[in-house]
């Protein structure tokens, strides 16, 4: 139904269990067009690493269980619509060759694996303290302020609440997993509602980490145009939806509820 090989839920399962890099790591060890490569490229950008980033966005007030459906439905959705738009690929034409990970013994893999993680977790770490130091900073000297101010008018393009901004520019150079903890102190500090952070967590779900995760995929082949546009289009879109949601059904409207 969305044009990939059976193979190919491999790639999925991957990126929605841990992230991008896992998905793209697992993509070079089959033979995938470049349409296909580009299918599963904007699906791992709409569901990924859904069990840790559930958990933030629950946290911030928003439901977990709601979040992580609507980050498969709309990554189910993406590529239905890239399957439909964008044109077949001859059989041959083949993005990534055949890897050699198959060839390589249990060891060095799991190895190699134990050290990037430890990497992982040591750049987490300092990103996070990097980025609260960061945002106590601008916060003080008012540059936030400022930002929101100039990034306004497009939080209100996006349906989200002017104290969005800061997150907003966050999650999308950070990613969100490194901006969980600035998130959740901007709600518990009072700094943003609870309605508008999960208003917010509507659109970081289908819409965040437009630098990392599209640096990645560029780099193996993947448009810059269908790595953004689509993303932004349905994140202003879900947005808006769950306004109207929130309007028509105000009476039993209840934040961190589906």
């Amino acid at each position: 139904l969305l044009g990939l090989p059976g193979e190919a839920a491999i790639v999925i399962v991957s990126a929605m269990a841990l992230n991008v890099y896992s998905a793209v790591a697992v993509m070079e060890t089959l033979a995938l067009s470049i349409r296909e490569i580009t299918i599963l490229g904007i699906m791992s950008v709409s569901a990924h690493n859904l069990f840790i980033e559930s958990a933030v966005m629950k946290k911030t007030g928003s439901s977990a269980s709601k979040m992580i459906i609507l980050r498969i439905v709309s990554g189910i959705v993406l590529a239905a619509i890239f399957n439909y738009l964008l044109p077949k690929a001859p059989i041959s034409q083949l993005a990534v060759r055949q890897s050699a990970f198959n060839l390589a013994g249990f060891i060095p893999v799991f190895t190699e694996w134990a050290i990037s993680t430890a990497k992982l977790l040591l750049k987490i770490v300092l990103l996070v303290l990097l980025i609260m130091v960061g945002q106590r900073l601008l916060d003080e000297l008012g540059i936030i302020r400022f930002l929101s101010k100039l990034t306004g008018p497009l939080m209100k393009v996006f349906g989200l609440d002017k104290s969005a901004s800061f997150l907003w520019l966050v999650v999308n150079t950070a990613g969100y997993a490194y901006g969980a903890g600035v998130i959740i102190d901007q709600v518990k500090s009072g700094r943003m509602k609870s309605q508008d952070a999960d208003l917010f967590n509507h659109h970081a779900a289908v819409c965040h980490s437009l630098l990392e995760d599209t640096a990645l995929l560029l780099a193996i082949g993947v448009s810059l145009f269908w790595l953004t546009i689509p993303r932004f289009l349905l994140a202003i879109a879900v947005v808006w939806l769950e306004r109207l949601r929130r309007r028509l059904f105000k009476d039993s409207f209840r934040v961190g509820t589906a």
